[in-house]
């Protein structure tokens, strides 16, 4: 995949958007319009198709959703890095910035926002992250630094930290009433494998049984915020 090396190209930088929900992507390239350095180049609403937009778009940035139908974002960050190292990445996104933003930036990502702020803060880690800068909000990074300065996980982490990239995707789709066997068929994994990744949930969240299991995936996932930006 050919990949802009930073920005040395005149002209406003160009960002190409990567969300599920049109209405989000509608209205960020709404708000994008407005200013004079930024202009979207392109949208897509899966991995798939943000493969292709970025061979044909060449980008300066991509804005990722992690929840992009069946596909995780954390996927295609990780993707988008192995194929396009030095392509900018910002994570935009619902899930809770405290369990998902390090996962982020361990997958490739320079800054994440999550949707409940204020849509200006998306602008505002674009610029950031051009000039060669992480943008986090200021509880995060004051969490990132105490977590090095300690060199161990704060008290405070939450047991759904505790879970892998994966096994968090599989628990958020049980909370949202997928099956095994449908949750098998979206990941394209076996369903042993799935069976094994709910194994390993349970012991890790000290889970009794798959009714427990089934209760707290559906109120983690109920608390989420909605979908949107403001």
């Amino acid at each position: 995949m050919t990949a802009r090396a930073g920005r040395k190209s005149p002209g406003p930088a160009r960002i190409l958007i990567v969300d599920d929900h049109p209405i989000v992507r509608q209205g960020l390239s709404q708000f994008i319009a407005q200013t004079e350095d930024l202009r979207v180049c392109g949208e897509a609403g899966d991995a798939r198709e943000a493969l292709e937009a970025i061979r044909k778009t060449l980008p300066d940035l991509v804005i990722v959703d992690l929840s992009l139908g069946s596909a995780s974002g954390l996927d295609l960050v990780e993707e988008l890095k192995a194929q396009a190292p030095k392509l900018p990445i910002l994570v935009l996104s619902m899930h809770d910035e405290t369990l998902y933003a390090e996962r982020a930036l361990r997958a490739g990502a320079r800054g994440y926002v999550m949707k409940d702020r204020p849509i200006d803060e998306v602008v505002t880690a674009a610029r950031r992250i051009l000039r060669g800068e992480v943008h986090l909000s200021e509880r995060m990074s004051a969490r990132l630094l105490q977590k090095l300065v300690s060199g161990a996980p704060q008290a405070t982490d939450s047991l759904i930290g505790t879970l892998s990239n994966r096994e968090l995707q599989v628990f958020e789709l049980i909370g949202q009433g997928f099956g095994t066997r449908n949750i098998a068929a979206r990941l394209h994994l076996s369903v042993k494998t799935i069976d094994t990744h709910r194994e390993n949930i349970k012991h890790k969240l000290s889970f009794a049984d798959s009714v427990e299991l089934h209760q707290h995936a559906f109120l983690w996932v109920q608390r989420m915020p909605k979908p949107g930006v403001r």
